[in-house]
């Protein structure tokens, strides 16, 4: 055994100097001065340019930081509060967002131009596809973040004098990220086509980020007027979205082979799953048919790197009273309106009949729980780890809501983590797809419904009734609101909240108030003596004095592209 083990240790060795190797290899840097017969001969050349693409995207990182984290949003904050999510964030000397995202889209601005030379164009079309859809991925960051922003298919610097414009209306900003996506999803294979999977966009990615970048912009013009281009928009998103759906290749994890051993537990351990046990299955990744584009990971070669499970796991995050709120009853109901919700008055009694992706994401007082940390892991997987008082944690509650999204299970150190970070996944297109319909709509057939939203929402509950006209009808419920609420929760932690109020522009309304925690006020916290401010509701007040003005809808021009390009302009508020 102490032979294998070497053995083992010396490929895992070489397999990381390998890898560090091709990085080396595939630096942007030296490419970038490489141009002409020198770098764009064969297919090889374009792969290999292509390669560092994938490097752009959202990881783990965004979860603990960045500014999609949902710790700039209303549903989580800190001792220390973000000033994001506060309003009190001021203009930045520079922006990496900014400049980065203008360098990559050079680099795919320097793959087309040189394509179009090309002799055999169809040898590189995948190449093409993935450059017309880093293009428009880095736009859509630049849409969303700064609105109106310099249009350029030229092979340009951020410093240079042509970026001295001004800015391009979003307009015509969302219609370059349509095109561009149009065209990627045209030139990249099918998903069934690609070797490595998720790992690699593939033309059903195309559409799904389609469905994404149109709902998000089709709703943004709606809610400011602009019928006419939000149709236009979200008719593209419905479309989009549909498209991925009766591609037939993806299905919701829980729902299919050996995840549906998981029950309605699925919903926890599909954010955790690595191809060692790491949940009570053994189900591994090739059993994730939901993830339609990740970042791989992987222990040895390629950990996740950052300290994912203790920076999520229990307290790190205050998640509020409103998050924690949102989650229906098994009746599918709200808890204001359900007759099962059993109030407050014990720690865990709100949590009790709910929809069981609560307890999946948030920690129930009273609760054993697992991390990495030395003797708190999952050892046996069955009822006897949670038999084994030093092997769990029991959570008895705090002055907030405890997370657990993301957070592993297993023995493995800190920062070698090897989950899959969804980039875009199934349950997102088909929850673009059902607000898609309404949005452009104003109603939504309960066909459509059923082979949208309905899917994910009763992936953790079985035995929920399913949304239907006639059902929101009956209990008064608002259609939008139950859809928005679905979204919500089911992509709670993924990077989605703050730009969605921007879109909804509810965030006027839902970004001022008080965050809140738990209910002291006659229940039985009030035993515990918390020192906390309590509001009228007698909940603690775990931050105050926020405030959004409307120039917070976007984010300012950094000063040092403002003083390199004056023409750029400032956005409104922020002169």
């Amino acid at each position: 055994l102490g032979d294998v083990y070497k053995r083992q240790i010396l490929l895992a060795t070489l397999l990381a100097m390998v890898s560090t190797a091709c990085d080396d290899a595939l630096n942007l840097d030296p490419l970038d001065q490489i141009g002409g017969n020198k770098m764009w001969r064969n297919a090889a050349d374009y792969k290999q340019f292509a390669n560092n693409f994938y490097g752009w995207t959202r990881d783990f990182s965004s979860v603990l930081d960045g500014w999609h984290q949902d710790r700039t949003s209303d549903l989580i904050t800190y001792q220390t509060y973000n000033d994001v999510s506060h309003g009190s964030n001021t203009i930045p000397s520079s922006d990496g967002d900014y400049t980065n995202n203008y360098k990559n889209i050079r680099r795919c601005n320097m793959l087309l131009k040189n394509a179009e030379n090309y002799r055999n164009p169809d040898e590189i079309a995948q190449y093409r596809g993935e450059a017309y859809f880093f293009r428009a991925y880095c736009y859509y960051e630049l849409l969303q973040k700064f609105g109106d922003v310099v249009v350029t298919t030229e092979v340009l610097d951020v410093n240079s004098p042509e970026m001295n414009q001004k800015r391009n209306d979003r307009s015509e900003v969302i219609s370059l990220i349509v095109d561009d996506l149009l065209n990627a999803a045209e030139l990249l294979p099918k998903f069934s086509a690609i070797e490595d999977g998720y790992a690699r966009i593939s033309s059903e990615g195309a559409y799904a980020f389609l469905s994404r970048a149109a709902l998000y912009e089709g709703t943004w013009q709606k809610y400011r007027g602009n019928s006419e281009n939000a149709a236009r928009l979200l008719d593209i998103a419905a479309d989009a979205a549909r498209k991925v759906i009766d591609s037939g290749q993806f299905a919701l994890f829980g729902t299919e082979g050996k995840s549906r051993e998981l029950g309605d537990s699925a919903y926890k351990y599909m954010f955790i799953l690595e191809n060692d046990r790491s949940n009570p299955a053994g189900a591994v990744k090739s059993d994730n048919h939901e993830y339609i584009f990740a970042r791989e990971h992987d222990q040895n070669i390629k950990p996740i790197g950052t300290n994912i499970t203790k920076g999520c796991l229990n307290n790190v995050f205050w998640v509020t009273y409103k998050f924690a709120g949102m989650y229906l009853c098994q009746d599918g109901l709200p808890k204001e309106k359900s007759h099962v919700f059993k109030g407050y008055q014990g720690k865990a009694d709100e949590f009790k009949n709910r929809d069981n992706r609560m307890r999946c994401t948030l920690l129930m007082p009273g609760q054993r729980y697992f991390s990495n940390a030395a003797g708190k892991f999952r050892v046996t997987w069955d009822k006897q780890d949670y038999a084994n008082p030093t092997g769990s944690y029991v959570y008895n509650g705090s002055a907030c809501y405890a997370n657990q999204k993301y957070a592993t299970e297993r023995d493995v150190p800190d920062r070698s983590e090897a989950y899959d970070f969804p980039i875009i996944r199934y349950a997102e297109v088909l929850l673009n797809y059902a607000e898609a319909v309404y949005e452009r709509d104003g109603a939504i057939s309960d066909s459509d419904l059923d082979i949208s939203l309905n899917r994910v929402r009763n992936r953790a509950n079985p035995e929920m009734p399913k949304l239907s006209a006639a059902f929101a009808a009956a209990n008064g419920l608002d259609m939008l609101e139950e859809i928005r609420r679905e979204r919500t929760v089911e992509l709670f932690l993924e990077g989605f909240r703050l730009d969605d109020l921007k879109r909804w522009k509810t965030a006027e309304t839902e970004m001022p108030q008080d965050m809140l925690g738990v209910k002291v006020k006659g229940t039985a916290y009030e035993a515990d003596n918390m020192k906390n401010p309590l509001d009228a509701d007698g909940r603690v007040i775990l931050e105050s004095g926020r405030r959004w003005a409307p120039k917070n809808y976007l984010f300012p021009i950094p000063n040092d592209q403002l003083q390199l390009h004056p023409n750029l302009g400032q956005n409104p508020g922020w002169e």
